[in-house]
């Protein structure tokens, strides 16, 4: 894993254990536990994105054959 990816990792902890602290002190919230659920996926989407290897395709634009 990549450095913003442990990032992600960490701050998606946090916010679960802030969001259950809050949940036990002042009740169920929600929108809370929605948005824990969005920064969750995101992080699976970074996560399984940074285990993709890169493409080997050129990048647009760039010509890769002889220049006259």
């Amino acid at each position: 894993m990549s450095g913003p990816t442990k990032s992600m990792g960490v701050i998606t902890v946090v916010a679960l254990v802030l969001t259950t602290a809050y949940t036990v002190a002042l009740g169920s919230n929600g929108l809370l536990w929605f948005g824990w659920v969005v920064l969750g996926l995101v992080t699976l989407g970074m996560a399984a994105a940074d285990s993709v290897p890169p493409t080997t395709m050129p990048r647009p634009g760039r010509s890769h054959g002889p220049t006259s």
